[in-house]
C-alpha cells in the first residue's frame, strides 16, 4: 500500500509502498478513504510532542474515515463493508492513518454517520472526543449552566460549543471578530476577545458571579483568565494545560480543573471502547441534525500532505483540515 512515512523529526514525508497489515485479534482491517489532521499530529511530526512521539521511521495520521475491508478475530460490532470513522492511530507504536489501510482496535471505531461524506466524518474524531471528555465526562454540563468556551471557533470550540447547545446549556465563545459568525450559527453569543476584557464579559454576562463551566482550548493566557471568569465551584475544562500556572485565584474560588488528554487510550491501552462509544453517540446527533463538523473546503492529498499540516498551524484554517487518500 501507498503511505507517508517521517523518517526523521521536523523532515518533509516520504510517500513509499510499504506492507499492507493485517488485522489481529480485536482488530479490522480499514481503507482509509480521509484522514484527519489536527495540531498534535503537526506536533508529533516536529518532535514537540515526546508523550505521544512514535519510534520512527512512521507513518503519522490520528483521525480516519473508511470503510471495513477484513474483521479480525473476536470483533462482533463490525462486518465487512462498514463505513466507520475514528481517532485511530498515529501515536506510539500504532500505524498513523496517512496511508491507503490500517489495521485498528475495532473499539476505536463507530459507524460512520450516514449524512457525511467522508471527508466530514474523518474532521470529527479527535476534536469531538476532546470535546466530549471535556465537557460531558469531566465538568458535567447541565441545562441551564453558563458555559464559555474559549476559540468557540477553532476544532475543539466548536464541537464543545454544539454539544453545550445539545445539552441545554447557555453558550458564550471568545472569538476573532472574522469567526463571529459561526459561534452565532450555533445560536450562541461571541465575545470578541481583542476588545473585552475578562471583567467587562463576566459582569455583562454573568452579572459578576462568573461561568459554570469553561472550557479552555488555547492554555497559557486563556486558562489564567478562565481562573479569573469561573464561579465559586465552577468547573474548568482545558485541553492545553501544558505551561506554568498559579492556581491561587482558582483555589479561593474552590474551582474543579480537569485536564483532557484525548490520546490517552491509545497511548495507554485504556478506555478504548469508551471512545467508540461516544462516536456512536455522536452518530445519532449528527443524523438527527443537532451537531455538524466544520471543514476547510482546500483539497489536499498524500501528494500535498505537508501544506496539510503547515495549514494547522498558520492560522489559515477556517474548520477542520482533512486529507483525502481516495
Amino acid at each position: 500500500m501507498k503511505a507517508l512515512l517521517v523518517n526523521t523529526y521536523e523532515s518533509e514525508f516520504v510517500k513509499t509502498e510499504i506492507d499492507k497489515p493485517a488485522p489481529k485479534k480485536g482488530e479490522v482491517l480499514v481503507k482509509i478513504h480521509a484522514s484527519g489532521v489536527n495540531p498534535i499530529d503537526n506536533k508529533i511530526r516536529i518532535g514537540i510532542s515526546p508523550y505521544a512521539s512514535p519510534v520512527l521511521p512512521a507513518v503519522l495520521g490520528t483521525d480516519l474515515a473508511g470503510v471495513i475491508e477484513e474483521i479480525g478475530e473476536g470483533v462482533t460490532d463490525f462486518k465487512v463493508g462498514d463505513e466507520v470513522y475514528g481517532l485511530a492511530g498515529g501515536v506510539l507504536g500504532l500505524q498513523g492513518t496517512l496511508a491507503e489501510y490500517t489495521a485498528v482496535d475495532a473499539d476505536l471505531l463507530a459507524v460512520k454517520p450516514k449524512n457525511l461524506t467522508m471527508k466530514q466524518a474523518a474532521g470529527i474524531p479527535l476534536v469531538l472526543l476532546t470535546a466530549w471528555e471535556g465537557l460531558i465526562d469531566r465538568a458535567k454540563v447541565q441545562k441551564g449552566d453558563k458555559v464559555l468556551v474559549h476559540a468557540g471557533a477553532g476544532g475543539v470550540g466548536h464541537m464543545v460549543v454544539q454539544l453545550a447547545k445539545i445539552f441545554g446549556a447557555d453558550v458564550y465563545a471568545t472569538v476573532s471578530p472574522a469567526k463571529a459568525a459561526i459561534v452565532k450559527s450555533f445560536d450562541s453569543t461571541p465575545i470578541d476577545y481583542t476588545t473585552e476584557t475578562v471583567e467587562d464579559y463576566v459582569n455583562k454576562y454573568t452579572d459578576g458571579k462568573g461561568f459554570d463551566i469553561i472550557y479552555d482550548t488555547l492554555g497559557g493566557q486563556s486558562l489564567d483568565d478562565s481562573f479569573k471568569a469561573i464561579r465559586h465551584y465552577g468547573q474548568i475544562s482545558s485541553c492545553y494545560a501544558f505551561g506554568t500556572h498559579t492556581l491561587a485565584t482558582s483555589s479561593l474560588r474552590s474551582v474543579s480543573i480537569h485536564g483532557v488528554f484525548v490520546l490517552r487510550p491509545m497511548i495507554g491501552n485504556e478506555g478504548r471502547k469508551h471512545h467508540g462509544d461516544i462516536l456512536k453517540e455522536t452518530t445519532k446527533l449528527i443524523e438527527e441534525g443537532k451537531l455538524k463538523p466544520i471543514i476547510d473546503p482546500r483539497k489536499f492529498t498524500l501528494d500535498n500532505a505537508m501544506e496539510a499540516h503547515k495549514a494547522v498551524s498558520d492560522g489559515s484554517a477556517i474548520g477542520k483540515i482533512v486529507v483525502d487518500i481516495i
